[in-house]
């Protein structure tokens, strides 16, 4: 990662966060990328740019139904100890927002660790669904599911709706909760009509001078469960445009999912790119090549 003469706030698995002045962060996107809660050594290529051009997609798609935080992708806005043009393509100029204590969880589809308490409760969350859903099947309506956020090195907290009014105020999870899956219903039917499933996604919400905002990343492939409708089959586990080559490979090793991570070999390091990149191009019609910081991009 290029050098950002900023003063740096945190990083985690994926992004480094700085301090851009007047209220404003700085968000850079690596090429990191994590399974298990562990960060494998070998970077994936264009991943950093995938995320930050979708979440840039998605803000100006979506800024309609929820401002974004998001200010500027160009490097010549950024402040002065920034404007790198290594940077060009994984950054977004933002503005500081306070966080809500929750993770804003829509699921549209029965996976993961939803599909795992189903089998197991015939719950959501707590919430009894009807008998004999299947994994993956489609639910009768998108549900929002919150958690709360963990501390770094813990996994975050599924809760009931009642217990995120505990934690934001009656009017503000209400207001929460219908802004996230109307969101999410916007997002999926974008994506439907280019022949991709969103299983469920997470959005991260906050307040600028009280207004309620969309920051972070927006329905990337880290954030959100995406698969190709054509491969959807009720009853089972459908193939997803993100880091499921690596997964595969981690699944079928004799390791204890702890570091250090074993090395991941090039035609995986090479498949997992593919698959963001067709995400990218897939859901917003453009190429990634077009998107600052490409090989075929610089000089132009």
């Amino acid at each position: 990662m290029d050098q950002v003469l900023l003063p740096h706030l945190s990083s985690g698995k994926v992004r480094d966060i700085y301090d851009a002045g007047d209220d404003r962060l700085l968000m850079v996107a690596s090429d990191r990328l994590s399974a298990f809660d562990v960060v494998m050594a070998e970077p994936i290529p264009d991943k950093g740019r995938v995320l930050t051009a979708m979440s840039a997609f998605w803000f100006d798609h979506l800024a309609d139904v929820v401002p974004g935080h998001l200010i500027s992708t160009e490097v010549e806005d950024l402040p002065d100890g920034a404007r790198d043009p290594g940077l060009a393509g994984r950054i977004m100029l933002c503005r500081r927002a306070e966080m809500l204590p929750v993770e804003c969880i829509v699921r549209g589809h029965l996976a993961g660790s939803a599909w795992r308490e189903y089998r197991r409760d015939g719950t959501m969350h707590g919430t009894p669904l009807p008998e004999g859903l299947r994994e993956s099947d489609r639910l009768p309506e998108p549900l929002f599911t919150p958690s709360t956020k963990a501390e770094v090195g813990d996994h975050d907290e599924n809760v009931s709706f009642d217990r995120a009014v505990d934690l934001l105020g009656r009017e503000l999870a209400e207001q929460v909760r219908d802004v996230s899956l109307a969101l999410y219903r916007r997002g999926a039917e974008w994506a439907a009509e280019r022949g991709i499933i969103i299983a469920d996604t997470k959005f991260e919400l906050g307040l600028v001078e009280g207004e309620l905002v969309l920051a972070d990343e927006v329905l990337t492939p880290d954030s959100s469960r995406f698969w190709p409708a054509d491969a959807w089959e009720p009853g089972t586990t459908p193939p997803s445009f993100d880091k499921q080559p690596v997964r595969d490979l981690l699944d079928s090793l004799d390791w204890d999912k702890t570091p250090p991570p074993p090395a991941l070999p090039d035609d995986v390091v090479a498949a997992t790119s593919a698959r963001y990149r067709e995400a990218y191009e897939r859901l917003t019609g453009l190429d990634l090549d077009d998107w600052p910081g490409s090989s075929s991009s610089l000089g132009r």
